[in-house]
């Protein structure tokens, strides 16, 4: 048997592995690449339009008056819904009023109250004048306590995630399930959104600083984000296996040297 060949056949499998291992070039993984690291980089903020009410919405609306006792019949609590005992499991944690399929909220009195397409502040304020009628200087409170965002493929914590905030955005989304693996394509962030009957596929990249002039940064309710798993991620889960073989073809080409 020819050592040097098998030194040589050894060495060439030692680096193919390595560049395996080396393929997610570093390029690819910073954020903001064309962001001037110079100095401080200031721009307006132009596409954080308030967001709007829609169809299958649960709003948490709280109402006090200065009388307190007629004000309680407009709000939920833990023990009853409209008069009846609310199931409380896990299976059904949320309470609030549901946007139907017309746009409307059903509320004890008042009755139909017009919600999709309105602002949370503008149906504060349609909900304040509706309720003088039955209560004195009513003072209301609004907010979507459904809103829930997706997020999987490459990044640590792939999970449903409930968003307290109106108008969250891809980075924060992304924070919330652990970030892009490392192996994640920072360029192929697919947002997958519906709305008025359509499905729509948009691809975002994280590594442009202009993600944040996107009119698709900040989120709507329901909206998914997949993050595209990069080649690497192949190799790297493969290298364990690999790593066993190496080590076969270690021996394999020890024992040869000896004889």
């Amino acid at each position: 048997m020819n050592i040097s060949k098998v030194k040589r056949f050894f060495i060439a499998l030692s680096l193919i592995t390595y560049a395996l291992s080396s393929c997610q070039s570093y390029k690819n993984v910073p954020y903001y690449k064309d962001l001037d690291k110079k100095g401080i980089v200031t721009e307006k903020i132009t596409n954080n339009s308030d967001y709007l009410i829609h169809t299958g919405d649960i709003l948490g609306i709280n109402i006090t008056s200065r009388n307190p006792e007629s004000a309680a019949v407009f709000n939920y609590n833990l023990a009853r819904v409209n008069g009846n005992a609310y199931n409380t499991s896990p299976d059904n944690p949320v309470i609030g009023y549901m946007v139907d399929g017309n746009g409307n909220i059903h509320l004890p009195l008042a009755g139909e109250i017009k919600a999709s397409g309105l602002t949370t502040t503008q149906l504060t304020e349609s909900l304040g004048k509706a309720l003088l009628t039955y209560l004195k200087d009513p003072v209301v409170n609004i907010r979507i306590v459904n809103f829930k965002v997706y997020v999987y493929g490459d990044v640590a914590r792939p999970n449903a995630y409930n968003v307290i905030d109106e108008h969250p955005t891809v980075i924060q989304a992304l924070t919330l399930a652990g970030d892009l693996n490392i192996t994640g394509m920072r360029k192929k962030v697919l947002l997958i959104r519906n709305e008025d009957g359509e499905r729509k596929y948009i691809q975002l990249d994280l590594t442009s600083k202009n993600i944040y002039n996107s009119p698709y940064f900040y989120l709507k309710n329901n909206d998914e984000i997949y993050v595209t798993p990069g080649r690497s991620k192949l190799v790297a889960n493969g290298l364990p296996v690999l790593g066993v073989i190496i080590s076969a073809l270690s021996v394999v080409a020890i024992v040869l040297t000896r004889n």
